[in-house]
């Protein structure tokens, strides 16, 4: 199943038929167990990773770090479900360290990542404090390389 999985990861599109060539399972087998997986929730969907700077769409994109209360028999469970409930909010991640969750938002602008953090995400109760930290420039994202794909410049090792 975890052979599958990675497959699927790296590229859901690959056709059920060359899934099963390199498993080495009849399609029928390969079908039924992705379908077990996406029932089970193991498989929570499929994105497509793009790049919206080519494709003329210019968003902001920012990480914010937000320290919080926990809350009695929830911890911050019940603060990370409301907050990944917003439309502006990509992913949220509950964190070892010197804050609780990360969560990342996009935007159209600044301005709307501002007051999205300053009327929405603040005012949460529970929500202690928040930092913000806007992405400049993607370089990899979803273990793809963004922007131009030019011939492999890592260093040559050779013995």
């Amino acid at each position: 199943m975890n052979e599958l999985l990675n497959l699927l990861e790296h590229d859901a599109r690959r056709p059920v038929s060359e899934l099963a060539a390199i498993l080495r399972r009849s399609e029928y087998e390969v079908e039924k167990d992705i379908h077990a997986l996406e029932k089970d929730g193991i498989v929570l969907g499929y994105n497509t990773v793009i790049d919206w700077n080519k494709a003329g769409r210019n968003t902001v994109t920012a990480v914010i770090e937000v320290n919080l209360t926990p809350q009695r028999d929830v911890g911050f469970d019940a603060i990370a479900d409301r907050v990944s409930r917003f439309d502006e909010v990509r992913s949220v991640d509950l964190m070892s360290g010197g804050f609780d969750l990360l969560v990342t938002v996009e935007g159209e602008s600044l301005q709307e990542i501002a007051d999205f953090i300053a009327r929405r995400l603040a005012t949460i109760e529970g929500v202690v404090s928040t930092r913000s930290h806007f992405l400049l420039k993607p370089y990899k994202k979803d273990g793809l390389i963004v922007g131009n794909k030019e011939k492999d410049r890592r260093l040559v090792v050779s013995p």
